[in-house]
C-alpha cells in the first residue's frame, strides 16, 4: 500500500511518501480500505513528538479516515495503525457506519473536530441560551462547526480570525461579530465586540498572548477551555487566587479522554449526523490534496492557509 511514514521527528519534510506492506490484522482488529484521510492541527505536534500523547518511530501519522469494511460497510473511524494511508486497521467495536447522506470530507470533520466543538461547549463550557462565546480560529475545522453549535444553542458567537477571507466566512457561518487574531490589543477587541462587557466562555487553542489577553476579558463565572496550543508558545503562569477572585473556570480539554466514553461518543456523533442531515450544521470542507502531497496539506496548514476541514486523498 502508499503511506506516508515518517522515522524521524520534525516539520513537513519528514512526512515521505512510501510503498509499505499492508498491515496485518491483530486479535479483532481488520483492515479498512481508506477512501478519504482526515488532517487536524494535532497530526503537525504529532510529526514533531510535541503532542500530549510519546510518539514512537516509525510513526504513519494520523488518525481519522473514511472506509470500507470487509463486508463494504462504510464507516468512520480512529485508524489503529495510522491514518495517511490506503489501508489501516480498526476495531470493528469502535467504527461509525455512515449515513448515505453524510459525505466523506463532512464525516471527518466531525471525528475529531466536530466531536472537540460539541464537547468542549456541551460538556466543558455547559453553554447557556445568551451568553457570549469567543471561537479562536473561527475559520478552522473546530472552529466553523463550533461557530454553528454555540448559535444553534442561543449565544452571541465572536469569532477570531485572520485574513479578510476567513473573517467573511465566520461571518457566512453565523458569528455574530468577528475580531482580527493579530489585534495587537486582543482583550479591549474582545470586548467592543461584546458590546464592551467581558465574555462569557472562550474556546482557546493558541497559547501565549492570545491565552493571557482572552483570560483578561474573561466574565466573572467565565469558562475558559484550553484545547490547544498552536503557537507552541506557554500562556503566562495562573494565578489560583485570580481566578477565585472572578469565580473564573480554566478548563484542559483532550478528546482522548472522551472517546474511550463509548456511550457519550455514540450520542454525540448521533446529534451531530442529525444536524447535518436536517441542514442546521454545514460542515466545512476545505482542500482535498493527494497523499502524495502530504507535505504540503500540513505546510499549508502551518501557514494558516487552510480553512475547515483538509482531506487525503488516498488514491493519488
Amino acid at each position: 500500500m502508499k503511506a506516508i511514514q515518517i522515522t524521524e521527528f520534525g516539520g513537513p519534510e519528514v512526512m515521505k511518501y512510501l510503498e509499505l506492506p499492508d498491515p496485518a490484522p491483530v486479535g479483532s482488529q481488520v483492515v479498512l480500505d481508506v477512501t478519504a484521510i482526515g488532517i487536524n492541527y494535532a497530526d503537525t505536534h504529532q510529526t514533531e513528538n510535541s503532542y500530549l500523547a510519546q510518539q514512537t518511530l516509525p510513526l504513519i501519522p494520523g488518525m481519522e479516515v473514511v472506509g470500507k469494511m470487509p463486508d463494504g460497510l462504510r464507516v468512520l473511524a480512529l485508524a489503529s495503525t495510522g491514518g495517511y494511508c490506503q489501508k489501516t486497521l480498526v476495531s470493528p467495536r469502535t467504527v461509525i457506519p455512515l449515513p448515505d447522506q453524510v459525505g466523506d470530507g463532512q464525516a471527518l470533520a466531525m471525528m475529531v473536530q466536530g466531536s472537540t466543538a460539541y464537547l468542549i461547549l456541551k460538556e466543558m463550557a455547559h453553554i447557556k441560551t445568551g451568553e457570549s462565546v469567543v471561537v479562536h480560529a473561527g475559520a478552522g475545522g473546530v472552529g466553523s462547526v463550533a461557530i454553528q453549535l454555540a448559535k444553534e444553542w442561543g449565544a452571541f458567537v465572536i469569532a477570531v480570525t485572520s485574513s479578510d477571507e476567513k473573517k467573511k466566512l465566520c461571518k457566512e457561518l453565523g458569528a455574530d461579530a468577528v475580531v482580527d487574531a493579530n489585534d495587537a490589543d486582543l482583550k479591549s477587541a474582545l470586548l467592543a465586540a461584546n458590546n464592551k462587557k467581558p465574555v462569557d466562555i472562550v474556546l482557546e487553542m493558541v497559547g501565549g498572548k492570545t491565552f493571557d489577553q482572552s483570560l483578561a476579558a474573561l466574565a466573572p463565572f467565565g469558562r475558559l477551555v484550553f484545547y490547544g496550543m498552536a503557537s507552541r508558545k506557554a500562556p503566562e503562569n495562573i494565578i489560583p487566587g485570580a481566578l477565585m477572585s472572578k469565580s473564573q473556570s480554566i478548563i484542559g480539554f483532550w478528546l482522548v479522554n472522551a472517546l474511550a466514553k463509548r456511550e457519550l461518543m455514540q450520542e454525540v456523533f448521533m446529534d451531530l449526523f442529525m444536524l447535518i442531515m436536517s441542514g442546521k450544521l454545514k460542515p466545512v470542507v476545505g482542500a482535498t490534496y493527494p497523499l502524495s502531497e502530504a507535505q504540503q496539506a500540513h505546510r499549508d496548514m502551518l501557514a494558516r492557509k487552510t480553512v475547515g476541514k483538509i482531506v487525503l486523498d488516498p488514491s493519488k
